[in-house]
């Protein structure tokens, strides 16, 4: 167990020990580089509901309508984000969510990208969900945040479209 007096921000020994590599500074290779991840985001236009089903629930129909849908069946859940229009509501969800693309596609094996947008959005204290695919990411943050969401990303030098 790693204790807090030597590796004050909790992570993992793993990390902290990775060889050296060119153009990476720091002890944290994902977080501190010469070069942040600078990227373009644009912003989708309709609002987001980030749903829960019961594991064993079928797909339900009034999830393929949306033009952005994620579909996530783990051995706990059900986990759907499409457009909060076509939610009923007796489905258990968080709605309101609005959708960050970050223009891809983004190679697989670049570092980094995910927490140069986290990073800024926890400091200013915004909640982030955060959808992942081969081709590129998807960042979710609460309406009432949007505002805070894009000034901090902006200043930490991201460029949102759509907004």
């Amino acid at each position: 167990m790693l204790s807090s007096r030597n590796n004050p921000r909790g992570v993992s020994s793993a990390v902290e020990h990775l060889p050296y590599k060119e153009g990476v500074t720091g002890s944290n290779p994902v977080l501190r580089t010469n070069r942040p991840n600078v990227v373009n985001l644009t912003l989708l236009p309709n609002r987001f509901a980030v749903c829960r089903l019961d594991a064993t629930a079928a797909r339900p129909p009034w999830a393929s309508s949306s033009a952005f849908l994620s579909i996530t069946r783990t051995p706990e859940e059900l986990s759907i984000v499409c457009d909060e229009a076509g939610v009923p509501e007796q489905v258990q969800a968080v709605r309101n969510w609005r959708c960050l693309k970050i223009e891809g596609p983004i190679p697989l094996e670049v570092t980094g990208v995910a927490a140069s947008l986290i990073v800024p959005l926890g400091s200013a204290g915004i909640s982030v969900f955060l959808v992942a695919t081969f081709d590129t990411d998807y960042l979710l943050v609460q309406g009432n945040t949007l505002d805070a969401a894009t000034e901090a990303l902006t200043q930490a030098g991201h460029f949102i479209g759509g907004y």
